[in-house]
């Protein structure tokens, strides 16, 4: 693909999607030793970059086409993409989504007039239906990475990006299918062909490794991650004709690194990113040495179901060190649960939750299990709220 079609694309998307904003982030700038900028796609029109090739895509469409409507398969955010662009351009879409899809992005999708309908349990598995379902009634389908005016119109997020941060020297892309990614390797490659792109997917869902070692698009066997908008079991063939021949690199992020950087961008960017658009920083956080400042890391959406962001929280601060969760013994008789929350008040600790088990057939008779959920500042604190118990004669059983 030549650069025009991105050019071309940024021309058509003029007044459509915004300009997001590129944010500097003290945190990571720490870790990595020079510049860090957030792309924060997460406020683009209809949560994610995906407005972008969908708008391009639909667009380019005869108006017999734009009769017929058109069809898509998403998890979220290319859903909400495609039911947006249909109703600015004046068609109408059927959107299929995985079982599971959040309640969030599905009411958003309908709310943007498309019409969803559920199929499957996967993303893969809502892209057979809804390709078999645009064949019989002579609608469009519109793939959510493996076509070129898809690639074009996410390319615009590249340009935007060498405008914004001139000086860059890394570009790094939470990638699932490959639209983004090889979308902005177009752009950058073309106008800065030292920059390194370097794309992260999730390692439950990491379809890209094994495809470039094979030379050609390799499907996974099954997959497992948070990050439902990137658990893409397969490239496609435009896709990674782009990746292997645009991206330097192909790195994966745990749920564990992504549930980190969705909190950092919480607490420290005051940005809401669902799990899918932190995996750059995820891999930032990973491997600071391994990037080249200045870096732009793409936050690539922000439509999170607000149960699973509760649950990526708890998770987060977990993976963070910021929660302890023990059993101890004590003896079974008045004061000894108010001497142990005395000495936890001490430590500084916040007690969540605690449960007694009286019945484990291993206690005696005069012993009582405690269960602990304990709120601590970090590692470091953590670490002293066990030495505290230990000192103060508390044999632990940690837990996590």
């Amino acid at each position: 693909m030549a650069l025009a079609e991105v050019e071309a694309a940024a021309t058509l998307l003029r007044g459509v999607v915004r300009e997001t904003p590129l944010e500097g982030s003290r945190p990571l700038s720490d870790r990595v030793g020079g510049p860090v900028f957030l792309k924060c796609e997460n406020l683009q029109r209809a949560g994610s970059f995906k407005i972008r090739g969908a708008y391009t895509r639909i667009a380019g469409l005869s108006p017999l086409q734009m009769a017929r409507g058109v069809v898509a398969a998403s998890a979220g955010n290319h859903a909400q993409g495609v039911a947006l662009a249909a109703r600015l351009l004046g068609t109408r879409a059927t959107v299929f989504m995985p079982a599971g899809a959040p309640l969030p992005k599905i009411a958003a999708t309908e709310g943007y007039g498309a019409e969803v309908r559920i199929a499957g349990v996967t993303v893969d598995e809502a892209l057979v239906a809804a390709t078999a379902y645009a064949e019989d009634r002579g609608s469009v389908f519109i793939h959510p990475f493996n076509h070129r005016a898809i690639i074009a119109g996410q390319g615009t997020v590249g340009l935007e990006i060498v405008k914004q941060c001139p000086a860059v020297r890394t570009v790094v892309v939470c990638t699932g299918g490959g639209g983004l990614v090889a979308g902005i390797g177009v752009a950058v490659k073309a106008l800065r062909p030292d920059v390194r792109v370097v794309a992260v997917q999730a390692e439950g869902a990491a379809a890209f490794p094994p495809s470039l070692a094979a030379g050609h698009p390799v499907a996974l066997p099954s997959m497992a991650t948070m990050a439902d908008g990137i658990a893409i079991g397969c490239p496609g063939d435009v896709t990674f004709a782009h990746v292997a021949a645009l991206v330097d690199r192909v790195v994966t992020a745990t749920d564990e690194s992504l549930s980190r950087s969705l909190l950092l961008c919480l607490e420290r960017a005051k940005l809401v990113v669902e799990p899918a658009g932190a995996a750059a920083v995820a891999a930032l956080l990973d491997d600071p040495a391994a990037f080249e400042p200045p870096v732009v890391a793409v936050l690539t959406g922000g439509n999170i179901d607000p149960v699973l962001l509760l649950r990526v929280i708890r998770h987060g601060l977990i993976s963070a060190g910021r929660y302890l969760s023990l059993r101890l013994r004590i003896p079974d008789r008045p004061g000894e649960l108010a001497k142990l929350l005395g000495v936890l008040a001490g430590s500084g600790v916040n007690v969540e939750d605690i449960e007694h088990q009286r019945t484990e057939r291993t206690l005696h008779l005069d012993e009582v299990e405690v269960a602990l959920q304990l709120e601590t500042r970090g590692p470091k604190h953590r670490a002293e709220v066990e030495e505290i118990l230990h000192a103060a004669g508390y044999r632990l059983d940690p837990e996590i």
